[in-house]
């Protein structure tokens, strides 16, 4: 007869290991994979979807004991998970991250943070109440090529940053977003929001300073033309490169009212200037930054995989940059990224080190979204970002701890 008999060394690493669960295993929720490692200390154990082929496909990644529901609130009340992915659709960020804050869980929000400034503001104050930690995933504070950028930046070879602009190229904006809920404002507020909350967060952060006005310009231009598919036919948001030119394609959602291209001009509380524009149905797809500062100029050159950064610090021409800076690939999702913010999130939880992403500038780059959209729908009139209390963002500043 075989005797289950463990030691304290194994009861300590037992403990030591973090139950994670996941809302909205479909999608986006992939991420949490990579938070996956049975027997190293991490574990998924539960998952939430509303979509039974999504939830099926959780269970086969995962093993057979795993928990599924589709009632986030049955996983909440897990009292051994220690951490949730909130991974849902934007328009439920806010619901769910509020609830998993006030259950104790530790929480990666994935971006938008939602779609409101009221709902950013009610998730950060509920996890300064709670203290339960709050990470926001913003994949592209580790993208290698922003890394680099902001590498240079803060060595000083361009000098002082003032003004920053983002080209922003979506080739498949008619099959991410015009073809289910992205397409409504109520779901999303707008692109601006939803998909420039990434380029405006990394401006931000590489310009170090926050917008404290903004003013946007944006219209539906293209997608309101093309044939829709009845309400009744689900959505498919599939990447089909033979899906383009828009106006020669169908099956787009019923109700599209968000913009197809948005500007907008950000000027930054340090005195800097930004801005930032994207459209959404160009044939190529590419994010294009280039930062100018007193001594110099860095600009990118493609954004992920195989990509250049280059730098420019004397009068010359443009197609001859001082210095060029050549970035392999690097393996996992989103040029490596996802793997990377993943651990970083993990550590975060296990040790409150210090981290590349940030609540506040989540919060702040929704905030820019929001009133730029508003902005854009009401004359293009300047919107001002309305300010935090200073004790909430000295809590989030600080690595969310009180002192």
């Amino acid at each position: 007869m075989e005797l289950n008999i463990k030691t304290k060394k194994d009861e300590s690493q037992e403990m030591k290991e973090m139950k994670i669960g996941v809302i909205g295993v479909g999608g986006r929720g992939a991420i949490a994979q990579c938070a996956h490692r049975p027997g190293k200390g991490y574990r998924l154990v539960a998952g939430v979807d509303v979509n039974d082929e999504h939830l099926a496909n959780f269970k086969k990644f995962v093993g057979d004991d795993v928990f599924l529901s589709k009632d986030y609130k049955k996983l909440l009340a897990i009292k051994d998970i220690d951490a949730v992915f909130v991974t849902s659709p934007d328009f439920l960020h806010e619901e769910h991250a509020l609830a998993a804050l006030r259950a104790g869980k530790a929480v990666y929000l994935e971006k938008p943070m939602a779609i409101t400034i009221e709902g950013c503001d009610k998730l950060l104050k509920m996890a300064y109440k709670t203290g339960s930690k709050l990470y926001l995933g913003h994949n592209m504070r580790h993208f290698p090529v922003i890394l680099k950028m902001k590498e240079i930046i803060d060595s000083g070879i361009i000098g002082e940053v003032q003004a920053g602009w983002c080209r922003h190229f979506i080739n498949y904006g008619g099959d991410a977003y015009f073809r289910d809920w992205h397409s409504e404002q109520v779901n999303t507020t707008g692109l601006l929001l939803q998909k420039g909350a990434h380029d405006i967060d990394v401006m931000h952060w590489l310009m170090g300073s926050y917008t404290k006005t903004v003013v946007g310009m944006g219209m539906l231009s293209v997608y309101d033309k093309c044939k829709r598919r009845s309400p009744k036919v689900p959505g498919s948001t599939a990447f089909i490169d033979a899906q383009w030119p828009p106006l020669e394609q169908k099956g787009f959602s019923p109700i599209i009212n968000v913009e197809d291209h948005n500007m907008v001009m950000m000027q930054l509380d340090n005195g800097s200037q930004a801005c930032y524009m994207q459209c959404h149905y160009t044939p190529d797809a590419e994010r294009n930054y280039t930062f100018i500062g007193t001594r110099g100029r860095v600009e990118n050159i493609g954004d992920s995989d195989r990509c250049e950064v280059h730098v420019w610090n004397r009068r010359t021409a443009r197609e001859t940059p001082d210095i060029i800076y050549k970035l392999k690939p690097q393996e996992g999702s989103h040029g490596g990224s996802d793997p990377a913010i993943i651990q970083e999130f993990l550590n975060f939880v296990q040790s409150g080190i210090k981290t590349n992403t940030s609540p506040i500038a989540a919060r702040n780059s929704v905030a820019v979204g929001v009133q730029g959209h508003k902005s854009m729908r009401s004359g293009c009139n300047a919107m001002k970002i309305p300010p935090l209390p200073r004790e909430l963002v000295n809590y989030f500043e600080k690595g969310q701890k009180k002192t």
